[in-house]
């Protein structure tokens, strides 16, 4: 890779000229989250088929975010000064090694294993590749920017998933492992053999030596972003693990599971193609309110039905739901972050959302051990209708 010509202007931002220096970063996110999502799907299935329990499948879970919630703040200001290219490396190894183990070997604790380390590399990825991103276009031309990155975080959302399900029924658990650990590869020959311009560190301004991270959390804009940023992606995860469990337990084939998680993730790539409609109608907390309010009344509905058309509907609306939601937030982060602390805000808004990751899916998965899979459902929605009072009465008084 080459280091890229001074920051675009807004006339370069096109959008055909947009996609075109975007794409190559577009591939390799799309790759490596291949990997990330079949891989979610596939060790949610694999725990179960190996007998563990609800608790342990949701501890197995909460791993993926782990090592984010506690590393994402330092990830964060290393990315400000080394930029992508180290931290990308890593993280695409880091995934492949986390696909690859469970094809080695199959048991429990190597799933446990596994899901730290793909979670660590995923979420190093993102972090990276969203910094660069809102580093290399004009500002104005952001949020176009993080749709088309959005996009393209939908095909593997829906392919993901669906690749996931239909090679288990067909191949089983540990070479749909050996097929998901392929893609990260695939992913740093892209990384190593294309030219992706990068932003030149140079030319973007330093975070001062006194700045703490405290500072981004008593700012009420900030605060707000990582607040309601957080609740929707604890929205996103706890879809990936709850629907997995109540699908085996209402009777469903992994290859159907697998593709109602892939109608979730037609219906984001679909309501991302409306987003410049959508942003001409709804400001950026507005959407956000609208979001929660209809992800917790899908959640309210979703245990009450076993019919597949019906699942499939209601994963379709909440990929609406949550899917207009990240193109929206990553340019608030970068529009309201303090200069040269972009990554570091990135890794704190990370940390936020990697902690509710970390502990809610062992309390969910404790609670429907203990109680069924409905109360767990009702309790998520409340959470997020609590999240929708919050985000109305803030952007009420929004400066």
């Amino acid at each position: 890779m080459k280091e890229s010509e001074p920051q675009a202007t807004a006339a370069q931002d096109a959008p055909p000229t947009l996609l075109r220096r975007l794409l190559p970063l577009m591939v390799v996110m799309v790759l490596v989250h291949l990997a990330f999502t079949g891989g979610r799907v596939a060790l949610t299935l694999y725990a179960i088929a190996l007998q563990a329990s609800t608790v342990v499948v949701g501890l197995q879970v909460s791993l993926l975010s782990l090592l984010p919630m506690l590393l994402s703040v330092q990830l964060g200001r290393w990315i400000d000064r080394v930029g992508i290219r180290r931290p990308a490396r890593i993280a695409i190894c880091t995934t492949a090694i986390g696909a690859a183990l469970p094809a080695l070997w199959p048991s429990v604790p190597v799933l446990c294993a596994a899901s730290v380390l793909l979670g660590s590399g995923f979420m190093l990825l993102h972090m990276t590749v969203y910094n660069e991103v809102g580093h290399t276009v004009a500002s104005d031309s952001r949020v176009r920017a993080f749709t088309l990155v959005s996009m393209a975080f939908s095909v593997s959302t829906v392919l993901g998933p669906v690749i996931a399900g239909l090679t288990i029924d067909l191949l089983g658990h540990r070479r749909t492992f050996m097929l998901l650990a392929l893609f990260p590869l695939a992913a740093l020959a892209v990384l190593v053999g294309l030219r992706i311009r990068v932003a030149p560190r140079g030319g973007l301004a330093a975070a001062p030596a006194s700045a703490r991270t405290m500072d981004l959390l008593r700012a009420p804009r900030m605060r707000a972003v990582f607040i309601i940023s957080g609740l929707l992606s604890m929205s996103w995860d706890m879809f990936t693990f709850m629907v997995p469990v109540q699908g085996t337990r209402i009777g469903l084939s992994a290859s159907t599971i697998g593709l109602v998680m892939g109608c979730f993730g037609v219906a984001t790539f679909v309501v991302r193609l409306g987003m410049p409609i959508l942003h001409r109608h709804l400001d950026e907390w507005q959407t956000l309110c609208l979001s929660l309010g209809i992800t917790a009344v899908v959640y309210l509905l979703f245990p009450l039905f076993t019919a597949v058309p019906v699942l499939l509907a209601l994963a379709f609306v909440i990929g609406l739901s949550l899917g207009c939601t990240q193109p929206m937030v990553m340019s608030l982060v970068h529009a309201v972050a303090p200069p040269g602390r972009s990554g570091e805000a990135l890794g704190v808004r990370s940390t936020v959302m990697n902690a509710s990751q970390v502990f809610l899916p062992i309390l969910f998965g404790g609670l429907g051990a203990a109680a069924g899979m409905v109360p767990a459902f009702w309790t998520l929605a409340v959470i997020l209708s609590g999240g929708t009072v919050y985000a109305h009465g803030y952007a009420r008084r929004r400066p």
